[in-house]
């Protein structure tokens, strides 16, 4: 089975000589398309790191990041910047909604972007699906935090693109939500054939996904 999103000999280190710090050290993985793959390790082991080159927000210093057999940093700032927004769904802890955007507007923002038609069926049963169908015309400051995280999560989908990466999508959460949003974007993910990366310092949520890596001083230890 081919991968869709894979790494080979990845590198990237801060700092120089006594005080280096290597963030990511050599580090090859793959990830098979449909997968739920968790990623575990203490705080600074550079799963941020991480995951922030997996989605082409930071360069390396060598090696590659390969997302449907592309490596993706071959591509120019620019052309990057559209491969990520048509390719890549992000989810971060902090929401990361424009505050005078309604949630449909907030949903479809990155398509707008992109001068794609938005297929407004899709928007709706997803949006149905993840239970903010009657918020669609709320501001982001009038919802509580559980339904900011999924007018995200409805945003990452709503593109179809080829992975989603989430870090750490549940840290602001109670936890009776967080496994809501959790069993919810699992869920979304089953059932509209994505892939999903996930940065969690949590073991109950790791434990949901289909493959734990665990990453420690910038490299993968076990898978």
């Amino acid at each position: 089975m081919k991968s869709i999103l894979e790494t080979r000999d990845l590198v990237k280190y801060y700092g120089t000589k006594e005080n280096i710090v290597k963030a990511i050290d050599h580090t090859s993985i793959q990830v098979q398309h449909g997968e739920f793959v968790a990623i575990v390790g203490r705080s600074g082991s550079g799963k941020s790191t991480l995951l922030h080159m997996l989605g082409g927000l930071d360069r390396p210093d060598s090696g590659e990041v390969l997302i449907e057999g592309k490596n993706i940093f071959n591509l120019k700032d620019e052309e990057l910047a559209i491969f990520r927004r048509r390719k890549i769904g992000f989810v971060f802890q902090n929401y990361n909604l424009i505050p005078s955007l309604n949630v449909w507007e907030n949903i479809v923002l990155p398509m707008g972007l992109d001068g794609k038609k938005i297929d407004k069926e899709y928007i709706q049963d997803l949006s149905e699906r993840i239970g903010i169908d009657d918020k669609l015309k709320s501001l982001p400051n009038t919802l509580s935090g559980g339904q900011q995280q999924r007018v995200a999560i409805a945003r990452a989908l709503a593109a179809q693109p080829a992975v989603i990466l989430t870090d750490e999508p549940t840290g602001n959460l109670d936890s009776k939500t967080e496994m809501e949003v959790i069993t919810l974007m699992k869920a979304c993910v089953m059932e509209y054939g994505q892939t999903l990366v996930m940065i969690t310092h949590d073991e109950t949520i790791a434990q949901m996904a289909d493959r734990i890596m665990v990453i420690e001083d910038g490299k993968v230890v076990d898978q």
